[in-house]
């Protein structure tokens, strides 16, 4: 009997490929890597994952605090409605808010236009021993910017490779990136406005300027793909999430986020410069 191949990690099959990206060309409704019947069965799955999950951010926190200089940064870009903050509540909330850096990044404020690009990013990046998330990031100065030409193509088209060396220096100095793209379509996020419309709950969610975005729908898209095709690189590649079904995308993610941090082979620090046998010792004798 021929053996059946090992079940290919979700990082894997959800990484994009170098070179050309054509984001038409993947299926927003899609679950690679799943073979459960639904949303059941990856609720129950991620509920399996919540433990080791737990254990391996508490390992990277002891790590940073003894004097360690790893970290991780999950970055989340999607269209208006792709669920960043969902997979935010749903995905970080299994893990210790403790080591847990959130930053939503804004149209720039008057003082972050006044500095070049990266500047305001920089300042945000997760010291040693923290998970942090970008709800939105740097990739925003090569999308929204482009799309809505606030500056000039070539000042634009310079920016990949200054995106490219500075991830790539942030991974050199101990940070693992993370860059999930959750992937929605155009009917999907039509829909979920309509249930923000039909919701007074979620009126406070509904911005009547995500609608006027949706006309320039392809030229989204077609800014995204450049941006993957050209800074997908080895040390910080792109992962294709299909978000039409929440489940799915929050499944996906918590699979990519603990795969990752499983390939970082984390562990507990030792002692810091206190011998056991006499710490033992000195609370057995009262002290």
């Amino acid at each position: 009997m021929a053996k059946s191949e090992p079940a290919r990690r979700i990082s894997d099959l959800l990484r994009l490929p170098a070179g050309s990206v054509d984001l038409q060309a993947i299926d927003t409704l899609a679950t690679p890597g799943f073979s459960g019947a639904g949303k059941g069965d990856a609720t129950t799955e991620v509920c399996h994952l919540r433990p080791r999950l737990a254990d391996m951010q508490e390992q990277l926190y002891a790590e940073g605090r003894t004097g360690g200089q790893r970290s991780v940064l999950l970055v989340l870009q999607g269209m208006d409605t792709a669920g960043k903050g969902g997979t935010v509540k749903h995905v970080l909330g299994l893990m210790d808010p403790m080591g847990l850096q959130y930053q939503a990044f804004k149209q720039p404020t008057i003082e972050e236009r006044e500095h070049h690009f990266l500047w305001r990013v920089k300042r945000r990046l997760p010291p040693p021993g923290i998970i942090g998330v970008f709800d939105r990031s740097h990739y925003e100065d090569v999308v929204v910017v482009r799309v809505h030409e606030l500056v000039p193509p070539e000042v634009c088209s310079s920016r990949y490779g200054i995106i490219n060396r500075f991830e790539g220096k942030l991974v050199a100095s101990g940070t693992r990136v993370v860059k999930c793209f959750l992937h929605i379509s155009k009917e999907e996020q039509r829909k979920r406005l309509i249930a923000r419309l039909d919701d007074p709950t979620k009126h406070w969610k509904y911005n009547p300027g995500d609608v006027d975005e949706r006309a320039c729908w392809d030229e989204y898209q077609q800014a995204y793909s450049d941006a993957f095709t050209k800074c997908n690189t080895e040390a910080a590649p792109w992962y294709a999430v299909p978000a039409d079904r929440k489940w799915y995308r929050n499944w996906a993610v918590t699979k990519i986020l603990s795969e990752q941090l499983e390939e970082m082979a984390l562990a507990w620090p030792c002692s810091q410069g206190w011998d056991r046998g006499k710490e033992h010792a000195r609370l057995a004798a009262g002290q």
